[in-house]
């Protein structure tokens, strides 16, 4: 069972949090392990397991970012050790990022670091852009072009991480 059919969703990139809350604390309530003392060892298992499976669909499908990759997972679009390969131009682009995050560590000036995250919060508002419009694309569509619109949602979530890894690092240099 996977986590929207534990709070009985369509899967989706765009959901309900107050939906998704609010089976949270229903299923919190039917599966509360303290409800089950008297029964069975099996049967304690059973509701542990469903109330771990209840918090780790929540945490999931609360978080945007954790959402994605769940969804992408669901349809076979990530495996572990995947080794994604990002495209050219915007490799060239954090080619460039990188080499100023460099140059940051030995001569730090705090312009240059403004500059550098105000391109990346241009980098990063531009991918949440696509990003939303793709996942929208998805919800509303399913069938024929599904392949190619997760293909493109997985290309940006790769993307976004690696912009978060490039915005921990500039977020080491604040004072």
């Amino acid at each position: 069972m996977n986590y929207f059919e534990l709070y009985n969703l369509p899967i989706s990139f765009q959901i309900d949090n107050a939906l998704v809350k609010k089976k949270f604390y229903e299923l919190s309530k039917r599966y509360h392990p303290d409800f089950y003392v008297n029964e069975s060892d099996e049967k304690q298992a059973e509701i542990l397991e469903l109330s771990t499976l209840n918090n780790k669909a929540y945490q999931v499908l609360s978080d945007p970012l954790k959402r994605i990759e769940y969804v992408l997972s669901l349809n076979n679009m990530l495996a572990d050790g995947d080794k994604y390969v990002l495209p050219q131009d915007f490799l060239m682009d954090m080619m460039d990022v990188n080499e100023a995050l460099m140059e940051m560590e030995f001569d730090h000036d705090e312009l240059k670091l403004a500059e550098l995250s105000g391109q990346i919060d241009a980098k990063e508002m531009a991918l949440f852009d696509e990003l939303k419009s793709s996942t929208d694309e998805f919800d509303a569509k399913a069938g024929a072009d599904a392949e190619s619109i997760l293909l493109r949602i997985k290309d940006i979530w790769y993307r976004q991480k690696y912009l978060m890894r490039i915005r921990e690092s500039l977020n080491k240099f604040r004072v």
